[in-house]
């Protein structure tokens, strides 16, 4: 089997979960780290026994890599993301693809321009129970789909925040719970119901004074195949509770995954406390089938370590994208309309008007309507 040489870029808490995925698939050969931080970059050296490279540019010329994983904070994923395609390699860009549509533009067209491929980690598409969701709209089951919905209630205390200096401030993260915890449950959404049409939405923060960003959220959202959809996101429940999407069709048949249970996972931080599973199945004829998919995912995720393992089907997809001149599940595109919902969220509250997709990038000292 041909390997791929792949690298990371960013060493922070998350990197670890990419490097052990890295270096458990057959397909990678993973060779080469690169921080800013001296530190973390010589710690993963020795934890991984891969060299730490000076440049992103000395990755690709002297190190041969061929893949990158970025694993900086969101407004640094531009930056580093161009600095690779140009050097040559594949770059899949940990969640959200950028924080501003500007970056998203910016990369998307970089990466054609060198004939790289470009992806973005949402690594929850790959839960079996998101999976089903998925074959069972392309196979009709539901008919048309009407509704979908995203609820997502979560706990992020004072300690997270200060747990790394770029959280919770605008120019630090780039956002709050829209840019960094809903991103997933967003994907999930627009890979389900497809492309929107108008957005109206409201953020604000209600219970976390110590930081700049947005811990609530929520939206309506028209679609453009005539459907309708609602947003709830928040960090403002303690103990968190949920990450769930749900999926209504025209035949009334109704599909749902809870995607997170119990408290929420945090990179480096803490682990996934429940196994992904389908909560909601009322297909006719299918909905005994509820329980058994739920001792089977059960026994997945108890069988493994989630936290890596989801990571590691998500860069299994990408590299044989690569070796088979394929698009990946996610591509930059895909990434793009996560980046463009919670824009769209952020431009609402500001304007007091829905938001009529797609959305241009958007120039202004505001954040793209993020600042109040």
């Amino acid at each position: 089997m041909k390997k791929i040489k792949t690298g990371i870029i960013g060493c922070g808490k998350g990197a670890h979960l990419h490097a052990q995925a890295l270096k458990s698939l057959p397909e990678s050969d993973f060779t080469a780290v690169y921080s800013r931080n001296l530190t973390t970059a010589k710690a993963f050296e020795k934890k991984y026994n891969v060299p730490a490279f000076a440049s992103i540019e000395e990755m690709a010329q002297v190190g041969g890599v061929e893949m990158v994983v970025v694993c900086t904070p969101h407004p640094a994923h531009a930056d580093v993301t161009i600095r690779a395609a140009k050097a040559g390699m594949h770059v899949l860009v940990e969640k959200p693809l950028a924080s501003s549509l500007q970056d998203c533009d910016a990369m998307i067209r970089t990466a054609k321009e060198k004939g790289v491929l470009l992806g973005t980690v949402c690594q929850r598409r790959f839960y079996p129970s998101a999976m089903r969701l998925r074959e069972a709209i392309d196979a009709g089951k539901i008919g048309r789909t009407i509704l979908g919905t995203v609820t997502m209630l979560g706990w992020r205390d004072e300690a997270y925040y200060r747990a790394d200096p770029w959280r919770g401030s605008w120019e630090g993260e780039g956002g709050g719970v829209l840019v960094n915890q809903a991103p997933h449950q967003l994907d999930l959404l627009q890979w389900y119901l497809g492309p929107i049409d108008e957005l109206f939405g409201y953020w604000d923060n209600l219970n976390h004074p110590y930081i700049e960003v947005d811990d609530t959220a929520l939206a309506v959202i028209r679609f453009k195949s005539g459907a309708l959809g609602n947003i709830v996101v928040s960090n403002s429940q303690n103990p968190a509770l949920y990450g769930k999407v749900h999926v209504h069709g025209e035949n009334g048949a109704s599909l749902g995954v809870q995607t997170d249970g119990g408290q929420m996972f945090i990179a480096g931080m803490s682990a996934i406390t429940e196994p992904p599973v389908n909560d909601l199945w009322t297909i006719p004829g299918e909905e005994h089938l509820l329980e058994k998919w739920k001792q089977e995912d059960t026994a997945l995720f108890e069988t493994v370590d989630p936290t890596v393992y989801f990571h590691a089907r998500q860069i299994e997809d990408f590299l044989g994208a690569i070796l088979q001149g394929r698009k990946p599940l996610i591509d930059g595109e895909e990434g793009r309309r996560t980046v463009e919902i919670f824009t769209a969220i952020y431009r609402s509250t500001r304007d007091r008007k829905p938001i009529k997709f797609p959305l241009q990038p958007e120039e202004g000292d505001d954040y793209d309507g993020r600042k109040p």
